[in-house]
């Protein structure tokens, strides 16, 4: 009997009697982060890193799940030994191991190998079966260095002083790390914030991750014209919004793996496309299922055929899993200049207005700065909440007793920066 298996709910484990990342409701669920496609509410007892449960919290309220349980260590569950390890998605985000019989299976979630300030770095970890991401599983898609995306930003800056710089970015993730790789470049001027990414940076900045000077994106009164040469980050549904039109002359950036695709920035009508990832790209991809010692690779949510394709030409075993439900999430931007919280109950990770889709045949996309063509599905597209979140009510830890697991010791939190 394999260790998981997929279902209509996502990966289950039956002899752990748990899922991974469910897409719907479920008794028992093992969340590795807390994007909305991965981590929904109404779960009947949750065990994850002590930075999804609060991120959770904050977005759909303390009462998200039946029972809630950090991970700090090694557990048994159901005679399955479960362990949390980083992924470098984002802050709480980890790749779940699970051992039994020798057997050792790998589910990464969404990771990245590229060094991330805002997280805790990817860890490998080595395994018998590899359940692997593919959200840029093309060989086409290889991520620019991110440090020069950002002096092309403040490149921009310098040259059109006169101009506001509207940065889309997703509330969880991008947007820190955004500042943070302006911060490293040497941008110590306060950076202006949609009312929607106000309170997950509040929670870095409680966890150490140093942001530096942050400032409401306020606009006094109703005029146009407001906060010229300075940098305002905001979920990318809210440009669509009047809110964008109040700045000065606003120049508007995306920063996101998709961004290598032009039909994909000319849809988002970006003056200046940003190409910043939290996924991994190819090379990225390739080496890191060479690097775990895996014979079997599971794929999943994105080009799962290419990647597959590759493991066999390397001699492993490999399959797509075709889960359903792992794609782009709503991009709930709460009423009003500040970003009001919605109702956390009504958040659920459910598609919504402004959602950045790819078509489900996408089969012919250019990529910028490359002659080659998309071959084949180029995947679900750049993953992370942008929505307004709820008010933040931390998510209780009941420990061993109210969770789903024994605790076997204590293990480094997979969020915690490095």
């Amino acid at each position: 009997m394999s260790l998981l298996l997929p279902t209509p709910e996502g990966l289950y484990c039956q002899e752990g009697g748990f899922h991974i990342d469910p897409v719907r409701p479920v008794a028992r669920a093992l969340i590795t982060h807390a994007h909305a496609d991965h981590a929904r509410a109404g779960h009947g007892a949750v065990l994850a890193t002590r930075q999804t449960l609060d991120i959770m919290a904050i977005r759909y309220g303390a009462g998200f799940a039946g029972r809630q349980q950090a991970a700090a260590g090694p557990v048994e569950i159901g005679g399955v030994r479960v362990s949390f390890h980083p992924a470098g998605h984002v802050l709480g985000s980890a790749q779940i191991r699970l051992e039994r019989g020798g057997t050792r299976v790998v589910v990464s979630g969404d990771y990245t190998r590229a060094p991330n300030p805002a997280c805790a770095p990817f860890e490998l970890v080595p395994c018998d079966i590899f359940v692997t991401e593919a959200t840029f599983g093309l060989p086409v898609f290889r991520h620019p260095d991110p440090g020069a995306e950002t002096r092309r930003l403040l490149a921009s800056l310098a040259q059109f002083p006169e101009r506001t710089h509207l940065v889309g970015a997703y509330a969880l993730g991008k947007a820190q790390r955004m500042i943070m790789l302006l911060r490293a470049e040497g941008y110590d001027r306060p950076i202006h914030l949609h009312g929607a990414l106000e309170r997950l940076c509040a929670y870095h900045a409680a966890q150490g991750i140093a942001l530096g000077p942050l400032a409401p994106a306020t606009l006094e009164g109703g005029g146009r014209g407001a906060l010229p040469g300075e940098i305002v980050l905001a979920p990318p549904s809210a440009f669509a919004a009047k809110w964008a039109q109040r700045f000065a002359a606003p120049l508007l950036c995306f920063a996101s793996g998709w961004m290598q695709v032009r039909a994909r920035a000319r849809q988002r009508l970006s003056d200046l496309p940003l190409v910043i990832s939290d996924h991994c790209d190819w090379p990225a991809l390739t080496r890191t299922i060479t690097e775990t010692g895996a014979g079997e690779v599971w794929v999943t949510h994105g080009a799962e055929d290419a990647l597959v394709h590759w493991c066999r030409t390397q001699g492993l075993e490999a399959r797509p899993l075709r889960l359903v439900g792992y794609e782009d999430e709503a991009e709930e931007v709460g009423a009003g200049e500040a970003g009001g919280a919605e109702d956390p109950a009504a958040n659920t990770g459910a598609a919504g207005a402004g959602r950045d889709e790819v078509p489900a045949a996408n089969t012919g996309a250019e990529v910028a700065g490359t002659d080659e063509e998309v071959a084949a599905n180029s995947g679900a597209a750049d993953r992370g909440p942008d929505e307004d979140v709820a008010g933040r009510a931390g998510a209780g830890d009941d420990g061993p007793d109210g969770g789903i697991a024994e605790d076997d010791g204590p293990a480094t939190a997979p969020g915690a920066p490095a």
